[in-house]
């Protein structure tokens, strides 16, 4: 058991992400919110967050929603009655006001400022209670995604390591995507970074109203475009507003723009 030293019983938590940079981000954001909060644990995936909440039974599991092996939601089925949960994500779901109330709650990356100081309030005043409200909780969450209706959850935070640091990149900064082999480019109107994501991955993420795929290797988020000219052998050409290089649109995609 873990004490303070006046004596009170210290609270535990393991922290689960397959983003080594990010875990580094929870854990400084953590140790501001909650000092007394003592991280015994990280964990790269859902089978090893499962594992390691086994083997340390921490009070409280932060995790993140995508991960290889189980995903947070599996894993979060394997653990709801052992400690209370927390999910941390890039992803904006519309079930998030489920998680307002109780033990199990929800946060974005990147989690901190007063969102996370509240989070930690909440758990504050639950440490050392039987969290017995997380299966209800869960179980509205697990049956509300498989409602076909739902609406999808797109990636709202894009993490680019720049040097030794982590860059959570909002997508509403990002002019376009464009394939770089197993990278991506990310443009915006300050700045250029690489992502190890492929932008297969990036068009399956993304809101397909936000952004147009206008070639193979191009993604573009449609409220940055200026105007689409034609040049002089005839091909779609795409200008991003604060942006001197035009784009190239694909003869495949040139139904985006229609009236051209």
């Amino acid at each position: 058991m873990n004490i303070t030293p006046d004596g009170q019983r210290r609270a535990t938590a393991l922290i689960a992400d397959d983003e080594e940079p990010m875990r580094r981000q929870l854990r400084a954001r953590l140790q501001e919110a909650w000092p007394g909060l003592e991280i015994i644990a990280e964990a790269a995936n859902g089978i090893e967050a499962v594992a390691l909440a086994g083997q340390y039974q921490p009070d409280i599991v932060f995790l993140d929603i995508r991960m290889p092996g189980l995903s947070g939601i599996e894993a979060a089925r394997m653990l709801f009655n052992r400690c209370h949960l927390v999910f941390v994500t890039a992803y904006d779901q519309y079930a998030i006001e489920a998680f307002e109330q109780g033990a199990l709650d929800y946060l974005l990356k990147p989690a901190g400022g007063e969102r996370l100081k509240t989070t930690c309030a909440r758990l504050q005043t639950l440490i050392g209670q039987q969290p017995s409200n997380i299966e209800r909780q869960l179980s509205q969450l697990l049956s509300s995604q498989s409602t076909p209706a739902a609406r999808p959850d797109y990636l709202r935070w894009i993490q680019a390591v720049v040097g030794s640091n982590l860059r959570m990149i909002s997508t509403r900064e990002v002019l376009f995507f464009r394939a770089d082999e197993k990278y991506t480019r990310v443009q915006t109107a300050q700045a250029e970074v690489l992502i190890r994501k492929t932008l297969k991955e990036l068009v399956d993420e993304l809101d397909p109203d936000e952004f147009w795929r206008i070639h193979r290797s191009t993604l573009v988020r449609v409220d940055a475009i200026e105007e689409v000219t034609r040049d002089l052998r005839g091909r779609q050409m795409v200008k991003i507003r604060n942006f001197s290089e035009q784009l190239e649109v694909s003869r495949g995609n040139t139904h985006l723009f229609q009236q051209m």
